[in-house]
C-alpha cells in the first residue's frame, strides 16, 4: 500500500520541499495550507502529479474529512518569520495550540506518526551554548516574542500529553536557522533580508551592533534530517541546525559580500527591535548524529548562492 503523508504548511518554505521528498519516494502526499504565508507557486510544479493533493484550509479550523486515512502527518504550519507572527499574533499562538491538537487528534484516530515542527526559539536567550535538548530555555512568555516561542513551547507540551496519555506516536524537531529557495522575499530574516539588499544594491542593514550570533542550516540539509526521524519512532526533542556554520550577523554580511563580490557596505546601525533577540544561538546536534546518523553537508556558500539565485528570480532582477 502507498503511504499517505499529511503536510500542514504544504505551500510554505519548509513544507512545500518536504512535499517534494515524500513524492520523491512514492508516497501520497497531501498539502494543507491556508496561503497566510505559504504560496501555491511553491508547489505549481507537483500540480499535474497524481499522487500529490492541495487543501486549501486552515488547520486550526480543522483538517477536513475528505483529507482521508495518513501514515504520517508533518505539521509545519506555522508563522516562523517575525514580520508575519509580529502582525499575526493571535493566530501564531492558534497554530501552534489548536493546530497541533488537531493534528493530534487526526493521529489518534488514524495511527499516524505525528511530527512537530518546534523552533530553537524554545532556549530563548540562552546561558547555555551549544544548546542541547535538555537546556530548559530562557523564554520572556510575555515578551515581544513570546506568541511565537510560546507556541511552540505548547506545541511541545501538548505532543508530550498525547504520547503519554494517548499513545500517539509523536515526534518534535527543533529547527535552527533554516535558509534557502522558496523562502520569501519579504520574509524579514538575516540571510533573506541581507541577500535582497545585495540584489538592490543597497547597504546591508544590522540591528544593534551585530555581535548576536546565528547557526546557518541549508533547505536540504533540514528536509534530510526531518525525514530520517520522521522514519523512527523517537518522541524528541532533536535540535536539527548546522552547528559549524555559527558566526556573527555582522560576519554573515562580509561573507555574503566577499561571495557575491559587492563592496562590503553595512548602512548605519538600527536600534535591536526586540530587547529579547538571543544574543547566541548554536545547536548541540549530537543526538541527531548519533540516533539518525545526520550531519548538515551543505556549504554556507553553496547555500547563499542557491538562495541568491531563486530571489533574483523572485524579484526579477
Amino acid at each position: 500500500m502507498t503511504r499517505r503523508v499529511l503536510i500542514t504548511g504544504g505551500a510554505g518554505f519548509v513544507g512545500s520541499h518536504l512535499c517534494d521528498h515524500y513524492l520523491s519516494e512514492g508516497a501520497e502526499v497531501v498539502a494543507l495550507d491556508n496561503e497566510v504565508t505559504g504560496r501555491a507557486q511553491n508547489l505549481a510544479h507537483l500540480a499535474e502529479n497524481p499522487r500529490f493533493r492541495f487543501v486549501r484550509a486552515d488547520v486550526v479550523a480543522g483538517i477536513p474529512d475528505d483529507v482521508g486515512h495518513v501514515d504520517l502527518i508533518l505539521h509545519m504550519a506555522s508563522l516562523a518569520s517575525p514580520p508575519f507572527y509580529k502582525r499575526f499574533q493571535v493566530e501564531t499562538l492558534e497554530v501552534g495550540s489548536l493546530g497541533t491538537q488537531r493534528c493530534l487528534e487526526l493521529a489518534a484516530k488514524t495511527g499516524a506518526r505525528v511530527v512537530f515542527a518546534s523552533t530553537s526559539e524554545v532556549y530563548g536567550d540562552p546561558s547555555v551554548s551549544p544548546q542541547p535538548e535538555s537546556y530548559w530555555g530562557n523564554v520572556n512568555p510575555v515578551g515581544p516574542r513570546s506568541m511565537y516561542d510560546e507556541s511552540k513551547r505548547y506545541g511541545e507540551a501538548l505532543l508530550t500529553a498525547f504520547r503519554a496519555t494517548r499513545g500517539v506516536n509523536t515526534g518534535i524537531v527543533r529547527i535552527f536557522n533554516t535558509y534557502g529557495p522558496r523562502m520569501r522575499w519579504d520574509d524579514g530574516r538575516v540571510v533573506t533580508s541581507f541577500l535582497v539588499q545585495v540584489i538592490k544594491g543597497e547597504p546591508l542593514t544590522l540591528h544593534g551592533s551585530g555581535q548576536q550570533t546565528r547557526s546557518f542550516c541549508y533547505i536540504a540539509d533540514l528536509v534530510d534530517g526531518i525525514t530520517r526521524f520522521a522514519a523512527t519512532d523517537h518522541a524528541g526533542p532533536v535540535n536539527l541546525g548546522n552547528p559549524d556554520n555559527e558566526m556573527t550577523i555582522r560576519a554573515l554580511g562580509e561573507r555574503v559580500c566577499q561571495i557575491f563580490g559587492v563592496p562590503e557596505s553595512f548602512g548605519p546601525p538600527l536600534p535591536r527591535q526586540d530587547e529579547n533577540d538571543p544574543q547566541q544561538r548554536r545547536p548541540d546536534t549530537t543526538l541527531a548524529k548519533t540516533l539518525l546518523d545526520w550531519v548538515p553537508k551543505t556549504s554556507l556558500e553553496f547555500g547563499l548562492r542557491a538562495t541568491h539565485a531563486y530571489l533574483k528570480g523572485e524579484l526579477g532582477s
